[in-house]
């Protein structure tokens, strides 16, 4: 059926009990009895294994969605709080982390200070800087200090950039985001498609292109493939520049021109990340595929003259999509994670390249506010995956 039920039978000894048309008969679950021999009988739904059900006429309804939407509320809200109690002891292992590089701010700056003539000692620039910046308190007080100022949204000011950190956030985030979305969307058209291709045509010449393309994308580097593109398609071809976001006549455009230059120098960005990450996703649809294909229910579905078309597309390939919720809603943070080496070799600056230089700099506010960004996308992909779980999966039934 379109819709989900719950199949009952009354049991044996209670003959001539037949709703009639447009009556409503409602039966607890536990006194459902399922047959399942002659003379034997199972209790419990088939479905929900509990709650209400309803016949209205000779069509019987399962009524587990009104238990289900309570359910689903204790669990988003079980699951915030948990986030909550993460969330709190992972910003204190990254603060911690972060007082313990070898390479501090403080110290760098106070050696290029004490360098200038008839300046301060090096050990006085230290202690100055320290007391400015907060890191002059022990540890759980320094953490508490920089956890009561991001709970008021005063993230500070970058050490390394010189300006507040969400300002230098907001200004390179979005290029990472547009490349990641545009790489993970091309992935998913991709790889979805090719995986069942590959495991319907088991050990043909489809499946062995397949699987050596996929191998391929899965065993190349990301250094070596970008290389070899601007070898290819900027030295030789001259198709592309070698870096950067924007042409030499960006400013001489108008908005139009503008958005297409952009877009002209984000190609090779976009193909290396679709290459070098479609393989795994495609190699897992088609593990996926040939589980379900040799399931029982396929076999059955098969032998009730189903056209193979049928068979594969509306009863397989919609439960292979179950496992593949997991990489989805896994698939958020890496939108907002940008791609260092990617960005690096191809000169942009999105978010990837901008942390990790704040990093290595010992750029604690900035590194600090992007790491507990990623934490709470890391946390929040996680409650998507579970919630889509349920809503792709009938069976599934979160208490």
């Amino acid at each position: 059926t379109k819709h989900l039920t719950c199949v009952f039978f009354i049991p044996l000894g209670a003959p001539g009990v037949v709703p009639a048309a447009g009556a409503t008969l409602r039966i607890p679950a536990h006194e459902a009895a399922v047959p399942t021999k002659v003379g034997q009988s199972r209790r419990g739904c088939l479905m929900c294994g509990r709650g209400e059900h309803i016949m209205r006429g000779h069509e019987p309804l399962c009524l587990a969605n009104k238990y289900g939407g309570d359910s689903m509320r204790n669990f988003i809200i079980k699951r915030v709080l948990l986030s909550v109690v993460i969330l709190f002891f992972v910003a204190f292992i990254i603060y911690t982390l972060l007082r313990c590089l070898p390479s501090s701010y403080v110290e760098t700056m106070a050696r290029q200070l004490a360098m200038a003539p008839g300046a301060k000692p090096y050990e006085e620039w230290v202690a100055q800087l320290n007391a400015q910046y907060g890191l002059d308190l022990p540890l759980i007080p320094g953490f508490f200090h920089q956890l009561g100022n991001i709970l008021t949204g005063n993230f500070g000011d970058s050490w390394k950039y010189t300006v507040p950190v969400m300002e230098k956030f907001t200004s390179v985030i979005w290029i990472s985001f547009v490349m990641g979305g545009i790489a993970f969307i091309l992935q998913l058209i991709i790889a979805i498609p090719l995986g069942v291709i590959a495991a319907t045509r088991q050990y043909s010449k489809a499946d062995y292109a397949i699987s050596v393309f996929a191998l391929a994308g899965i065993s190349l580097p990301t250094f070596f493939f970008a290389t070899l593109l601007k070898l290819v398609f900027c030295v030789k071809l001259g198709w592309f520049d070698l870096g950067g976001l924007t042409g030499r006549d960006f400013l001489q455009l108008d908005a139009m021109g503008q958005f297409l230059d952009i877009a002209h120098h984000l190609v090779l960005p976009i193909v290396t990340l679709v290459v070098v990450s479609v393989g795994s996703l495609m190699r897992y649809t088609r593990t996926n595929m040939l589980e379900v294909l040799n399931s029982d229910y396929i076999r059955t579905a098969r032998a009730k003259g189903l056209s193979e078309k049928k068979v594969i597309y509306h009863h397989a390939f919609r439960n292979t999509l179950i496992p593949l919720v997991t990489i989805v809603g896994g698939s958020l943070p890496g939108l907002f994670a940008g791609a260092l080496i990617t960005e690096t070799l191809y000169s942009i600056q999105g978010i990837g390249y901008t942390s990790y230089t704040a990093m290595t700099a010992g750029d604690i506010p900035f590194s600090m506010f992007y790491l507990l960004f990623m934490a709470v996308l890391t946390l929040a992909g996680n409650l998507i995956s579970d919630i889509l779980y349920a809503v792709v999966d009938p069976r599934v039934r979160i208490a």
